[in-house]
C-alpha cells in the first residue's frame, strides 16, 4: 500500500438474482447493444446512448446506470493499449432480504471479457453511502489493485465510533492497495491520471482526472439538476463549494462524469457533461458565492431523507467492500445504530 470519444450505455438492475450475505451470484446481464453482441438475460437490458471516440489523451468511457441507487459505475479505457480502470463499481444489495448479488459488477466483467481489456485499477471515489462497493468482488475476478483517497482513514475513524466497532476494525486504510493523496499521479494504460482531493460530500472524496475526463463522484450532478448533498457525517457545504470551484478550474472542454443521476422530469439517465456546460447551466452555480451556496445547500439537505442503504453500505464500504467477518455460524451480520440519525 502506498499513500501518497466515449461509447456509453446504461443497464437496469433486476429485482431478482440476489443471494444472502456471504454468497455471490454469477449472472449475465447484457442484451444486444449497437457495438457488441452480448449473451442475453431475461429482465436485463443494455442500450447504447451514443459513441464518440476522441484522440490524444481522451479515454473511451463506458457508463452503467443502476436504477435502484441512481448510481453510475464506469469503465475508463485507453483504446491505444486496451487497458482500463473500473470506477465506483456497484455490488447489488436487497435491503429487505439482506442479500447481495453481482449482476451489476458482472456487466463490467462481460465488457472486459468481450473487449479483451486488461484492468490496471479498481477505483472508488469515496466510501459510498447509497450503494455497496463491488471492488473486492472484482479484484477477486481480475487480480487488479484497488485504490481510494487517503482521507478514507478519517471516514473510518468517524464511522467506527458511530457503529461502535471493535479493535479488529482497522482505521489506517490497510483494506486498500493504495491510498491516493491530492496531486498524486498514476497511469491507466498510457493515459495520465491526476488525483484531486474533493471533500465536502465526504471527508475522503477524490476526483480522478484521466486525460480529458474528470470523474467527479458526488460533487456536481448533471447541469439540469445541481450538486451533491453535504449533510452526511463529515460533510460540509462550504468545503463542497470550494471543491466544486476547483473542479470548475479545469478546461471548459473537460468531460465531467458524475456519480449519480436523478432523471429530473422523467428524462432518460445521463452522466456526461462538460465543465463549460456546468458553469453555464448548473442551477446551483449561477450567480452564487460561497455564502449563498451554503445557504442553498443546507436548506435543501434539511429536506432530504437519508439514503436507504446508508447504514448498510458504510459498514461494508469502510472495509473496502468486504462483508463483516462471518460469525461462528458462517453468516455475516450488519449493525444498526438506533436513534443516532
Amino acid at each position: 500500500m502506498r499513500r501518497g470519444g466515449a461509447w456509453i450505455g446504461h443497464g437496469r438492475a433486476p429485482a431478482c438474482g440476489l443471494y444472502p450475505i456471504g454468497y455471490r451470484l454469477s449472472y449475465q446481464l447484457f442484451a444486444n447493444s449497437s457495438k457488441f453482441e452480448w449473451p442475453g438475460a431475461p429482465g436485463r437490458r443494455f442500450t447504447a446512448a451514443g459513441r464518440q471516440i476522441m484522440q490524444g489523451g481522451s479515454p473511451e468511457v463506458v457508463g452503467f446506470f443502476d436504477h435502484k441507487t441512481f448510481s453510475v459505475q464506469y469503465v475508463c479505457i485507453d483504446t491505444a493499449t486496451d487497458r482500463c480502470a473500473i470506477i465506483d463499481p456497484v455490488l447489488d444489495y436487497d435491503e429487505k432480504s439482506a442479500s447481495t448479488g453481482t449482476a451489476s459488477a458482472d456487466a463490467i466483467l462481460e465488457l472486459v471479457r468481450v473487449r479483451g481489456l486488461s484492468v490496471d485499477w479498481i477505483l472508488d471515489t469515496h466510501p459510498h453511502a447509497d450503494h455497496l462497493s463491488a471492488a473486492i468482488y472484482l479484484q477477486e475476478q481480475l487480480d487488479a489493485p484497488r485504490g481510494i483517497g487517503e482521507h478514507v482513514i478519517d471516514v473510518q475513524k468517524l464511522w467506527k465510533d458511530i457503529y461502535n466497532f471493535g479493535d479488529d476494525f482497522a482505521t489506517d486504510g490497510q483494506q486498500w492497495d493504495r491510498l491516493f493523496a491530492d496531486g498524486d499521479t498514476f497511469k491507466v494504460g498510457d493515459l495520465d491520471v491526476r488525483v484531486m482531493h474533493s471533500p465536502g460530500h465526504t471527508l475522503a472524496s477524490i476526483t480522478y482526472v484521466i486525460g480529458d475526463a474528470a470523474f467527479v463522484h458526488d460533487t456536481l450532478f448533471q447541469p439540469d439538476f445541481g450538486t451533491a448533498r453535504a449533510d452526511f457525517p463529515g460533510g460540509d457545504a462550504a468545503t463542497l463549494y470550494r471543491s466544486i470551484q476547483r473542479i470548475l478550474e479545469l478546461p471548459d472542454a473537460t468531460r465531467v462524469f458524475t456519480g449519480h443521476d436523478y432523471m429530473p422530469d422523467g428524462r432518460e439517465p445521463r452522466w456526461e457533461s462538460t465543465v463549460g456546460e456546468q458553469r453555464a447551466r448548473n442551477p446551483h452555480l449561477q450567480d452564487m458565492d460561497e455564502a449563498g451556496y451554503v445557504a442553498l445547500r443546507n436548506k435543501r439537505d434539511a429536506e432530504l431523507p437519508l439514503p436507504a442503504l446508508m447504514l448498510a453500505a458504510l459498514q461494508i464500504n469502510t472495509r473496502g467492500g468486504r462483508l463483516p467477518t462471518p460469525e461462528d455460524n458462517g453468516t455475516s451480520y450488519l449493525k444498526i445504530p438506533m436513534n443516532r440519525f
